[in-house]
């Protein structure tokens, strides 16, 4: 029998490392500034662009640099680690728009989305939640209807990510009186189009840089080409979508505790009390190595997934389970990196605050961690408890 490897390649290795790179010099030395202003600059969109990572396992056909889904989750594992409200950019406009235009996008849509998106000319967001559907997205209220050759849309979405900074919106609308998901298709709507407004959210507990936004459509009207894949499939198309977003999620989320991680050991190895560093005392080695092991099993979920991507297997139920694993994970070790720290782990000088505040919403966006297990039981039991 093979031995499974575990190794990354010489070019996963050397995208690890421009990750790396460039999270410590363009992501890091800002993050606590734009969590206070509650704005990242945007500067680092066409940055993001410029270095490939906009353009992951997307064709180089149409602009994208190409590469693996596991050399995907590398990238997205160190922009959690510097900033998780950089990369929820890089989430939600690559892992959800581009990916689902390269999908399920005609070859005009392909053509006219895809070489921007990858490049960070352009910016997408998902447009799905509302702010009376979350988990259950299913019975959405945003209604398209036929208009000679266009549709009419109106309706509201709400926490878009991106959503204020988006050139195009990925909306999921019901475009007939079917109730439920097969009532749901999607559109590519461009954010200039006459009748969309975006409100940004402020206040926000966590993800405070991250351009997260309520979108309203009055009358907004596209052409019929705006249509992403057959009408009546968007709930599909959003429900693939979302399996590999939940991929990303965990990914940032393994960022999120890596850097729990680093901080609580280089913090352990500096604090003193009673008269040596805190690393001596066998309680604070017990939070530490809590946190490790809860990192390196996230890490290993995740890279499953991203393993059965890139075989063309079924990865969905192992998405659910990296995801939910992951946020509640990265829950975990910001607390216990916070509680290395002590008093000063409670005040936004050092970087552990910040750390569990961006780590709580992962358990709810993309999926709760509630609907993550009734996906796994379902998935188990072949019993919906829908």
């Amino acid at each position: 029998m093979a031995a499974v490897d575990l190794e990354l390649s010489e070019e996963q290795t050397a995208v690890r490392r421009l990750a790396e790179d460039f999270v410590a010099r363009e992501v890091t030395p800002y993050a606590a500034a734009w969590d206070r202003a509650e704005e990242v600059d945007r500067a680092i969109v066409r940055k993001l662009g410029g270095v490939g990572f906009l353009g992951l396992t997307v064709s180089e056909e149409y602009g994208g640099s190409g590469g693996d889904h596991l050399s995907y989750c590398l990238v997205t594992e160190e922009l959690g680690r510097g900033d998780s409200s950089v990369r929820g950019i890089v989430s939600v406009s690559l892992g959800l728009v581009a990916k689902t235009v390269a999908a399920w996008g005609s070859e005009e849509q392909k053509r006219a989305w895809l070489p921007r998106l990858t490049a960070g000319e352009a910016l997408g967001c998902f447009g799905l939640t509302e702010p009376g559907t979350g988990s259950d997205a299913g019975s959405l209220a945003t209604r398209a209807v036929r208009d000679g050759g266009d549709w009419m849309i109106n309706g509201s979405k709400m926490f878009i990510t991106n959503g204020t900074w988006a050139d195009v919106v990925l909306l999921f609308a019901r475009t007939n009186d079917t109730p439920g998901p097969k009532g749901v298709s999607a559109f590519l709507v461009p954010t200039d189009t006459p009748g969309l407004t975006r409100r940004t959210i402020h206040g926000k507990l966590g993800l405070r840089g991250q351009a997260t936004a309520e979108l309203v459509l009055e009358g907004v009207r596209v052409p019929d080409r705006a249509l992403l894949g057959p009408e009546g499939k968007g709930f599909s198309i959003a429900m693939s979508a979302l399996a590999k977003g939940r991929m990303s999620v965990a990914a940032g989320c393994v960022g999120i505790a890596q850097a729990a991680l680093d901080a609580a050991v280089r913090y352990a190895g500096e604090r003193e009390q009673f008269g040596r560093s805190i690393a001596h005392h066998q309680l604070v080695q017990e939070l530490i190595s809590d946190i490790a092991v809860d990192v390196d099993a996230a890490r290993l979920l995740t890279w499953r997934v991203a393993d059965l991507v890139d075989r063309g297997e079924e990865f969905a139920t192992a998405a659910s389970k990296a995801k939910l694993y992951a946020s509640e994970a990265a829950v975990r070790c910001a607390s216990n990196a916070l509680q290395v720290y002590g008093g000063y782990g409670y005040i936004d000088e050092y970087p552990v605050g910040k750390l569990l505040r961006d780590a709580r919403v992962m358990t709810l966006y993309e999926g709760t961690s509630q609907i993550q297990k009734l996906i796994i039981g379902r998935a188990l039991t072949g019993v919906s408890a829908f």
